[in-house]
């Protein structure tokens, strides 16, 4: 059930792309991961699941580059992710955060258009193809007639789509996102997750809502005190016994539709 996952298989058949072999972080003499791997297969949307404090967004800053492995590597195509300059990275992975917030006084449009800075040289000017990017994004995430609207008067939800436009209109090839769900209406949350799982990028997701993770998400990862606990297909890692033991909730998980997808019905917390 793990063994897409596991970083330690023979590099030579491993899949390409964005990879975590035996990552560790410590901060202030806390260990917050402890030897995870995760190695997930180009195209796929990989759901990180966990409760609050299981490491999952940190893991997601370690892909990223945006942290450093206090052990361990992580690596782009085999090389790692720190001897490659940031704006080949940047090229490849597009981030969203929980939080934006910017004191500049921003357009939607300005916004979206941050994503195409990794495509352009210093000063120079955008070309048909960034703004046929920005105009995509912009339509995907159903933001066309908000354009022109001023950042600081966006809801935290309209700011989070926005956030995915920009990243979007950086056409990476690996997405990582940090409860991008987060602020969203249940409307727009189905909307959001359908986009991205239909997406034909590398999407890895940290994700509340098991739910969520498994109506869209192809696999999952479940990290409990900074380990994965259990790895695979969503439909063979969410069961009542797991969900027990890592949230310490009662559940029923039933199979819906022809793939036979879990649906989980919460019963109570664990006596």
């Amino acid at each position: 059930m793990t063994d897409t996952f596991r970083p330690e298989a023979d590099r030579d058949t491993a899949p390409a792309g964005l990879r975590a072999e035996r990552v560790t972080r410590c901060a202030d003499g806390r260990l917050i991961l402890d030897g995870v791997g995760l190695a997930p297969r180009p195209g796929s949307t990989v759901g990180l699941l966990g409760p609050n404090g299981s490491g999952k967004s940190t893991l997601l800053r370690l892909l990223a580059g945006l942290l450093t492995p206090t052990a361990g590597i992580v690596t782009l195509d085999g090389t790692p992710l720190a001897d490659l300059p940031r704006r080949t990275v940047a090229r490849r992975l597009a981030v969203v955060e929980q939080q934006a917030d910017t004191q500049v006084a921003l357009t939607v449009l300005d916004v979206v258009r941050l994503g195409r800075v990794p495509h352009r040289r210093a000063f120079a000017p955008a070309s048909a193809d960034d703004e046929r990017a920005v105009r995509d994004a912009l339509a995907r995430t159903g933001l066309t007639d908000r354009a022109d609207q001023p950042w600081h008067t966006l809801s935290g939800g309209e700011r989070q789509r926005v956030q995915i436009a920009r990243a979007l209109a950086q056409e990476p090839r690996e997405l990582l996102l940090d409860e991008p769900t987060n602020h969203l209406d249940i409307r727009h949350q189905l909307a959001l997750l359908t986009l991205v799982a239909g997406l034909p990028l590398t999407t890895v997701v940290a994700l509340h809502d098991l739910n969520l993770a498994a109506m869209h998400c192809d696999r999952v990862v479940v990290l409990s005190g900074g380990r994965v606990v259990a790895a695979g297909p969503v439909g063979e890692v969410l069961t009542e016994r797991l969900i027990a033991d890592v949230y310490g909730v009662r559940a029923a998980v039933d199979r819906e539709g022809a793939e036979g997808r879990p649906h989980v019905r919460f019963l109570g917390t664990v006596d």
